[in-house]
């Protein structure tokens, strides 16, 4: 199993004619990502990285049937509207990898989604993978890495820091000789749609997911969010977090706009303080990580 994408997930993909959306719809589609179409404004009747272009979504739909999630990779000013179609299209799950996003359109299409019931993934996020099932984003970068980066296995990973995306799932596979069930990247800008919190008791449920591995951040309230549904019982199992950035004083940036400390939350101190009341191993070093994740799951 896993969690949010699979290999019968179906998607298409917002500004697939773009550079980087052609690009990233061929690694998607070679990782075995079932991407039925692209859609551009214009380029209805092309054809890009080996799959049929329309004008709009709605078209798209219309053509494929039922679409699972959109990923959009399309420039910042114009990223509200992309998800807006995608919501009115009915399409369910939207991956935005994009970043600096103007605030009020932040503010504009999260509402519209939770409004709607539509899982968005980001905006500012680098995807979404399910280890030899399915990627959503630019996470892996291409197939043969992603291949040697991620493999199946019963750990969940959950990510504040892009880079650290593709680090974690690999030390602990090279170290313990454990997978990764899913990971999520949450994604970097100051208004998110998808939060780890929303996430837990999807992991709970997942048969294959063992334990977490977190890599967190200060600023933000997500991991005090994830430690609020452990201490609901949405999330039972055992859970790993570092928490970088614990050196930085309140009020200071720290890697990205939505890492902001403020109002006695987001500090590196509250989300330990959070996670180690809710029963997490929090470690003090990245590296920890992996020797926690080995005793426990050996």
């Amino acid at each position: 199993m896993a969690i949010l994408i699979d290999e019968n997930t179906t998607a298409i993909v917002q500004g697939i004619t773009g550079r980087a959306g052609e690009a990233y719809s061929r690694y998607m589609r070679e990782y075995g990502t079932k991407i039925l179409a692209g859609v551009t404004p214009g380029r209805g009747g092309a054809t890009a990285a080996g799959v049929p272009v329309y004008d709009t979504v709605n078209e798209a739909v219309a053509k494929h049937g039922i679409v699972d999630a959109s990923v959009t990779f399309v420039p910042a000013p114009f990223l509200k509207n992309a998800v807006l179609e995608a919501i009115d299209a009915g399409i369910k799950m939207i991956v935005s990898p994009v970043e600096r996003v103007p605030l009020h359109d932040l503010i504009v299409m999260v509402a519209e989604a939770k409004r709607n019931g539509v899982r968005l993934v980001g905006p500012g996020t680098i995807g979404i993978i399910s280890p030899g099932k399915a990627v959503l984003g630019w996470v892996g970068s291409n197939a043969r890495r992603a291949a040697q980066v991620f493999q199946p296995g019963p750990v969940g990973i959950l990510s504040r820091s892009g880079g650290q995306s593709g680090t974690l799932p690999w030390i602990i596979k090279e170290n313990t000789g454990y997978g990764c069930s899913t990971l999520f990247h949450e994604g970097t800008e100051p208004i998110i749609g998808t939060s780890f919190g929303d996430i837990m008791s999807l992991y709970e449920a997942d048969e294959q997911t063992k334990a977490i591995a977190m890599f967190g951040e200060l600023g933000g309230t997500t991991e005090e969010e994830v430690a609020e549904e452990m201490q609901k019982g949405h999330y039972t199992k055992p859970l790993v977090a570092y928490i970088a950035g614990a050196w930085a004083p309140e009020g200071m940036r720290f890697s990205h706009a939505s890492s902001i400390i403020e109002h006695g939350t987001g500090s590196a101190k509250s989300k330990i303080e959070a996670l180690t009341s809710a029963g997490a191993y929090v470690v003090e070093k990245p590296a920890e990580i992996v020797t926690k994740i080995k005793e426990i799951l050996d």
